[in-house]
């Protein structure tokens, strides 16, 4: 992995770890899960599967 790589990957993180985490959080609301823990679980959740979407994201926008 190239610099110019993982700098495309902390960019596309800023905004895809963000929007998923918050997918999360609105998911477990919808569920009725108020609690401290469901939402900050929700959240992770998120954020740990934007890393694999970023990767390919960026991997994409490289070879174009």
């Amino acid at each position: 992995m190239g610099d110019a790589m993982v700098r495309l990957m902390m960019l596309l993180y800023s905004i895809v770890g963000t929007t998923l985490a918050g997918i999360g959080v609105v998911a477990a609301v919808t569920m009725n899960l108020y609690d401290f823990r469901s939402i900050i679980v929700a959240a992770a959740i998120g954020a740990v599967v934007a890393l694999p979407v970023v990767w390919i994201v960026a991997k994409k926008l490289e070879n174009a």
